[in-house]
């Protein structure tokens, strides 16, 4: 599996990591059975990611790719920063290994869970404004369970 070099650069060079001592807005996705977890934290000010960070418990590939999503929606606006795509974050890193591909999901999960939290820190129900957020990178059964999580 190759990866390119922005991907070994973000993973061995991460940007924006650690807490947010005064994060108005955190987000935590993935799960222990699916090896990664990512944890964004945001500081928002007028409508601005002022801050942003992260920590993540994963592979390689889910590091550089919270890296990678932390310096794209950094100073951008939060309809900015939703617009932001898994495709986005890999075209970032000039690329992703198929089985990696999922890293990327959860990186743009992790942004709109900490949008979402900001939001109902605020008292403002997030859902019409922020859509539904997969807790997990895995295709979904019918029910909405999750076919590999559970």
């Amino acid at each position: 599996m190759a990866y390119s070099e922005k991907v070994m650069e973000h993973f061995a060079n991460p940007r924006n990591v650690g807490e947010l001592e005064d994060a108005n807005g955190i987000g935590e996705v993935g799960n222990s059975k699916c090896g990664d977890i990512m944890k964004m934290y945001i500081k928002i000010e007028n409508g601005i990611i002022e801050k942003v960070s992260f920590k993540t418990f994963g592979c390689g590939a889910a590091i550089a790719t919270s890296s990678m999503a932390t310096e794209l929606i950094k100073g951008k606006s939060i309809s900015e920063a939703l617009k932001l795509t898994n495709k986005a974050v890999m075209e970032a890193l000039d690329g992703l290994p198929p089985v990696k591909v999922h890293c990327s999901v959860l990186a743009e999960q992790a942004i709109k869970a900490a949008i979402s939290d900001y939001y109902t820190r605020q008292g403002i129900d997030p859902k019409a404004i922020v859509g539904e957020i997969n807790e997990c990178c895995h295709d979904h059964n019918a029910d909405g369970s999750c076919s590999v999580c559970g």
